[in-house]
């Protein structure tokens, strides 16, 4: 069996201890795996105000945007010589689109600079990072995506498609559960790429969905592909309110509330 914890998440979802802090972002120890890092340093503080010291043996970065990956360097001032897993992609430099106004929201450090403090490990493919629990590396996206901001290479900025974004698969005894930084690559096509890795079925949703940029047509079409599939969905981060609502409307006996001090069973 392994315990979820949520760090980091723009809200705190319960009343003690005292002094938890949230923030536009998402991290959350799964195990002995530290899946994000939030966007400042409240991982640390919050894991220790929860009784959950940062020991974990790996980090697994979802993806490289400034408010998953920003909150390394404080993780790492608490962990020792611990593995990084990571797409190659989460060192290019990233930006809002232009009519967002071009600020930088890209991962803040370099490869060299994390490599100094720990083990980094690129991967594309999938990679089992702990015991049954999988970091996904690159997702085939059949079905709709949920893209986002500029990407600058050699040849200048361009539409970002976010091809780092990767989600953990978790093996339990009653089925898959599927832990999402930010879910980029898109949420039906994460859910089928995690059943295609571990060869079992998706019962439990975690995480940053970024349904916050899709209309409530797709949000509703979205949820007749997922009614009777999952036995719990926990919708944090970039889930936006609408789609929180539909989705507590219509999954009522999977969605839960979730944030900063939720912490569960897989």
């Amino acid at each position: 069996m392994v315990t979820l914890t949520i760090l980091a998440d723009n809200r705190v979802a319960v009343s003690s201890p005292r002094g938890l802090h949230g923030e536009w972002g998402f991290a959350a120890r799964v195990g002995d795996v530290l899946f994000d890092t939030g966007y400042g340093g409240v991982v640390p503080e919050n894991a220790a105000r929860l009784g959950h010291p940062l020991d974990a043996e790996a980090v697994v970065l979802s993806h490289g945007h400034d408010d998953h990956t920003r909150g390394l360097d404080a993780a790492l001032a608490h962990l020792d010589d611990p593995t990084v897993y990571c797409h190659p992609d989460v060192w290019r430099p990233r930006y809002r689109a232009p009519e967002d106004g071009g600020a930088h929201i890209g991962c803040p450090y370099t490869r060299a600079a994390v490599a100094d403090r720990a083990t980094v490990v690129e991967h594309e493919a999938p990679v089992e990072v702990a015991d049954g629990v999988h970091a996904l590396g690159e997702i085939p996206r059949p079905h709709p995506d949920a893209a986002v901001g500029v990407v600058e290479d050699t040849d200048g900025r361009r539409p970002d498609p976010v091809p780092d974004d990767q989600a953990l698969a978790v093996e339990t005894a009653d089925g898959i559960a599927v832990v999402l930084g930010c879910g980029h690559a898109g949420l039906r096509n994460t859910v089928e790429y995690a059943e295609t890795v571990t060869g079992g079925t998706v019962r439990t949703v975690v995480g940053g969905t970024h349904l916050v940029a899709r209309d409530e047509e797709e949000v509703h079409e979205l949820v007749d592909w997922l009614d009777g599939r999952l036995d719990r969905f926990g919708a944090a981060h970039c889930t936006g309110s609408t789609a929180r609502r539909i989705l507590a409307e219509r999954l009522p006996d999977a969605f839960q509330s979730v944030g900063v001090g939720t912490e569960f069973e897989l």
